[in-house]
Formats: C-alpha cells, sequence, structure tokens
C-alpha cells in the first residue's frame, strides 16, 4: 500500500486505463496544458499527447455532445466538468442522449463514457456553485452514479466506471483532492454499486457517502465516549445503490440515521428512507432520521454556510432522538 492524495488516485486510475485501452482519452477545460483545474490530470499530456488528453473551450454542452458522439465510433471517453455546476449547461447532452442512447438504438450502441468532477459545496463559492447533483442523476434510469469519499474507493471505482459500457456519473469534491489515504499499488477495481461498511456498530446504523460522511466519522467518535456504538456504511455509489447492505445493518441496529450533503426534498436519503420502512418495518426501533442541509440556496456568508451544512453535532442529535436519549 501507498499513501496518495485524492486527485493522485483520480490521475492513476485514469493513466492505468488509458495505457491499458487505447480508446480511452480525457477531455475538459484545462485538463492538458494546466494538469487539471485540480491538478487530477497531472503529467497526463506528457505522456499520452494532445490526442489523447484534450483541452476544450468553456462549451460543456458541446464537448460533452463530442464526447456521446464518440462512444458511437469505439471510443471510450472521460469528460471532466470543472464542476457539476457547470454540467447544468451540458445535462441534456447526458440526460437525452448518454442515458437513452442504448435503448433507442436497439441495443446497437452501448455508451461507455465517464463524466466526472466535483459537486457539492467547496467553502465560499456561493449559490450556484454549491448544488449537490447526486440524486438528480440518479433518478435518470441509463446512467450509474458514483460518489467516493477516499482515495482508495476513487481509485478502485473510477478503473471500474472507465471500463464499463454504461454512462457513469463520477462525483468527486474540491475540498477531498488533498486527502491522503492508503492506495494498493497493484492492480485492482472495485465493484460498482456495492456498499462498504466502514465502522462496526451494534446501537445504530448511520448510512452517508461523499465527503460529508466525515461528519458521521467525528460524531462516531464522539458518541462512543457515550457509550453509543455506531455503524456507518459508505454507500460509494447511489445508482444502483446497495439495498441490501443497508436493510441487513438496519436488521442489527434497529436504527437508521441517513446523512446526505443535499436538499431536503426528493433526494437519495427520501429513497432509502422508503425503502427501509417498506422492507423493515418491523425491525424499526424508531422512526428514520435523515441529515440534510437547509432547504435554501447556499449561502456565501461563513456564518450562514456552517449552518447550512450537516455537521457531527446534527448526527449526534439524530442519533440521540432515535435512541430516545435526551440530547
Amino acid at each position: 500500500m501507498i499513501t496518495i492524495q485524492f486527485r493522485e488516485a483520480i490521475q492513476q486510475a485514469m493513466t492505468e486505463e488509458m495505457r491499458r485501452d487505447e480508446t480511452v482519452y480525457l477531455m475538459g477545460e484545462e485538463v492538458a496544458e494546466y494538469n487539471g483545474a485540480y491538478k487530477a490530470s497531472k503529467g497526463m499530456l506528457d505522456e499520452f499527447g494532445p490526442d489523447r488528453v484534450l483541452d476544450t473551450p468553456i462549451s460543456e454542452l458541446g464537448f460533452a455532445g463530442i464526447g456521446v458522439g464518440s462512444t458511437m465510433t469505439g471510443n471510450r471517453p472521460i469528460i471532466e466538468f470543472m464542476t457539476f455546476n457547470f454540467a447544468l449547461v451540458g445535462i441534456d447532452q447526458i440526460i437525452n442522449n448518454a442515458a437513452k442512447i442504448r435503448q433507442m438504438s436497439g441495443g446497437q450502441f452501448p455508451c461507455p463514457i465517464v463524466f466526472r468532477g466535483p459537486t457539492g459545496s467547496a467553502g465560499q463559492l456561493a449559490a450556484t456553485h454549491s448544488q449537490a447533483f447526486e440524486s438528480w442523476y440518479a433518478n435518470c434510469p441509463g446512467l450509474k452514479v458514483v460518489v467516493p469519499s477516499n482515495p482508495y474507493d476513487a481509485k478502485g471505482l473510477l478503473k471500474s466506471a472507465i471500463r464499463d459500457n454504461d454512462p457513469v456519473i463520477f462525483m468527486e469534491s474540491e475540498q477531498m483532492y488533498g486527502d491522503k489515504g492508503e492506495v494498493p499499488e497493484g492492480e485492482f477495481t472495485l465493484p460498482i454499486g456495492v456498499a462498504d461498511i466502514k465502522r462496526q456498530g451494534n446501537d445504530v446504523t448511520i448510512v452517508s457517502f461523499g465527503k460529508i460522511i466525515k461528519e458521521a466519522y467525528k460524531a462516531a467518535d464522539a458518541l462512543e465516549k457515550e457509550g453509543v456504538s455506531c455503524e456507518i456504511i459508505d454507500l460509494r455509489t447511489v445508482r444502483p445503490l446497495d439495498y441490501n447492505t443497508v436493510f441487513e445493518s438496519v436488521k442489527k441496529t434497529n436504527r437508521l440515521v441517513i446523512l446526505e450533503e443535499a436538499w431536503p426534498f426528493g433526494n437519495v436519503a427520501t429513497e432509502i428512507t422508503y425503502q427501509v420502512q417498506q422492507e423493515l418495518f418491523d425491525y424499526l426501533d424508531a422512526p428514520v432520521e435523515k441529515i440534510n442541509t437547509a432547504d435554501t440556496p447556499a449561502p456565501y456568508s461563513p456564518v450562514l454556510l456552517k449552518e447550512w451544512l450537516p455537521s457531527s453535532q446534527d448526527v449526534i442529535k439524530a442519533v440521540k432522538k432515535v435512541l430516545y436519549v435526551n440530547a
């Protein structure tokens, strides 16, 4: 095992897959000459040249469409958005072409494409640059949606995403690119659609994904000192979603808290809540609690932003609520 940054894990995954398969290429804003807006493609232009690492104009609809079209001629593009907030400009290509082309062609055209880049808030970036779109894309049949929370998962899942014959939305975070973690030195992949139990526990199940899961870890550490044992599940993939891992944990703990960096209405936590009450109603000893951002656009003020985002204290409060313990 070696210890590397999240951005390095992304770079290694793309580089290894481009060495393995000549049909894989990277395209996006500043991915070549600038080594990526977050340095996730550092050195790749030097190794693969401008035919396989392509800088684009600020034209997300255009280069997303070029990427989708190129899959029909046998290529496997990686399309980088500087932020998924900018992907809104290209979402027509993602939803109406990438996600549907296999079905509309009667299976003649698979669409092996990865759209990747940061999602969610990243400090004082204000309302139009702080949105989480995981549940938006997960709502669309034909797409797979991956949201890793650490370098190990990022590398293994990105390699699988590049090899997948369906379009994959691969969502990162500006605030995780510098995070360090252990990653195997040799070849490895992780299966899409399989959650990971990051921490074993008996009293309550906490489900989360992406960078916000760090707040769950903080809460679990604090609650452990009070004698509360938390089981933490990192979904890693929100479509397809690994319901079984969640179900088996809830059968053990009988309580569920879901932590998600997203607006409260119609999100991933809402879907999990429905499925758990549908399948495991008799196992629940308390109603499911879900923790989300405030139901407003993201504020710019750091004071308000802190209140807007879910925190470890919110998790602690929710855990104590499902345990019927006075906070």
